[in-house]
Parts: C-alpha cells; sequence; structure tokens
C-alpha cells in the first residue's frame, strides 16, 4: 500500500529531483489521521504533487451535510518553483472542505500565494514571511523558446500577486512592488498586512 504523500518512483534510470525532507513513515500516518499535511523545503513539482495527493485524500465530506473537519497544512517553505506552487493553488481551491494553513518557519516566494489561498491563516509568532519575485529557471531552447517561457513566466507572476493582493485585501500594484523588492515581514507584520489572521501564541 502506498501512503498518499509518498512520491512516486522515478522511471528507471531517472534519478528525479532533488529529494524533500521527509517526516517519518509513522509519524507521517499520525499526522495524516489528524488531517494534518506538511509542506516543507524548496517547493518543487515532487513537494506540491505530494502534498496535492495528501490534500485530495482528506477531502471527502459529508454527503448528507457536505461538511467534513478542516485539513491543516503546516508550511515551512522559504521559495519555490511558481508552477508548481499554482498547480497547489487549484488543487487548495477545488477542495470542498476547508484549508487552515499554519506557517511554522519562513513561507517566502512562490510559496506565499500557497498560504494566501487557504481559509484560514494562522502563523507562529517566530514565523517570517518574505514576498520574492521567483526566479526563472531552466531556461533553454531558440530566442524564442526563451522569449516564450519567460512569457508564461510573467502571466504566471501576474496570478500569484493578484492571489496575494485578494487574501490580503491589499492594492496589486503594492503588492506588486513589495514582490519586486522583497518584503520581510514577521507574523504581527504579516498580521497587519492582511496576509494571517492569526498569530498563535504559546498557551499560558
Amino acid at each position: 500500500m502506498r501512503w498518499p504523500w509518498e512520491p512516486p518512483e522515478p522511471p528507471a534510470g531517472d534519478p528525479g529531483p532533488e529529494p524533500e525532507p521527509e517526516l517519518a513513515p509513522w509519524l507521517a500516518e499520525r499526522l495524516f489521521e489528524r488531517r494534518i499535511v506538511f509542506l516543507r523545503g524548496h517547493l518543487t513539482h515532487r513537494g506540491a504533487s505530494t502534498a496535492a495527493a495528501s490534500l485530495l485524500s482528506l477531502d471527502p465530506a459529508d454527503p448528507a451535510t457536505g461538511e467534513a473537519e478542516p485539513v491543516q497544512l503546516h508550511l515551512a517553505t522559504p521559495d519555490g518553483e511558481l508552477d508548481a506552487a499554482l498547480s497547489l493553488m487549484d488543487t487548495i481551491d477545488g477542495l470542498r472542505v476547508p484549508v487552515h494553513a499554519v506557517a511554522t518557519a519562513e513561507v517566502g516566494g512562490a510559496a506565499v500565494g500557497v498560504y494566501a489561498v487557504a481559509h484560514r491563516r494562522l502563523a507562529y509568532p517566530h514565523a517570517r514571511f518574505r514576498l520574492g519575485e521567483p526566479r526563472v529557471s531552466d531556461l533553454a531552447g531558440t530566442a524564442d523558446d526563451v522569449a516564450a517561457a519567460a512569457g508564461r513566466h510573467l502571466r504566471d507572476l501576474e496570478d500569484l500577486v493578484v492571489r496575494v493582493a485578494e487574501a490580503t485585501g491589499r492594492p496589486r500594484p503594492r503588492v506588486e512592488d513589495d514582490f519586486r523588492t522583497g518584503l520581510l515581514l514577521d507574523a504581527a507584520q504579516a498580521r497587519e498586512y492582511g496576509l494571517v489572521h492569526e498569530v498563535r501564541h504559546p498557551r499560558r
């Protein structure tokens, strides 16, 4: 049996992408039973696909009421690939159950979009948020190929900015400038910015 968080085996002769940081199987299983999904490290297509599979596995709701317990998505993702983030954002948009995102460490670059589309957004006091433009990688081919890829990247970046602007209530030009300059926010500042709904403080 293959659990939803386990990545598929790469084709023979293909070493595959760099592995994502992995939890011990027994711990991942316990968290999955509690409807918790972890997303850690640089966000790649492999990591996004694994997280999407886990979220989809936890999606079925009560057919009578359409309700289910929220899924918690814990993020410690300082950067990532833009198209991988957008595909995971599409998955979250399509879920019937609410997703509660919890920032446990730094969330930056394209991963900010994944955090922003969650229904409820929480953060630990020492979490950090970096609004930075995702880098363009693996551009190759003819001049026309490179130009087309750059155009797609700009359109994807625009989609990312729009979703963060919608989530925060900030004007789109302001969010675009903040991504361009690499704005860094702590948890309290991110709450003022509109990105975080609640900062989780230790229980007294």
